[in-house]
């Protein structure tokens, strides 16, 4: 697994929903984006560490 696949993922999420920045949801999912794209290289090594303990291995994509 790839962070940048977690990542692309986490930003459709992000795009399905409409900008509104009373919603929590959004607010929620845009600011999780922005700090994981910020810590881009430290997200990567945690997700390696998980795919290491098989946390993706259900995952079939």
């Amino acid at each position: 697994m790839k962070a940048e696949r977690l990542l692309a993922e986490l930003n459709r999420l992000r795009s399905d929903i409409d900008k509104d920045p009373s919603d929590l949801e959004w607010l929620t999912l845009h600011h999780v984006f922005c700090f994981v794209s910020y810590k881009i290289g430290e997200f990567q090594a945690y997700v390696a560490e998980a795919d290491e303990k098989g946390d993706f291995d259900e995952f079939d994509g």
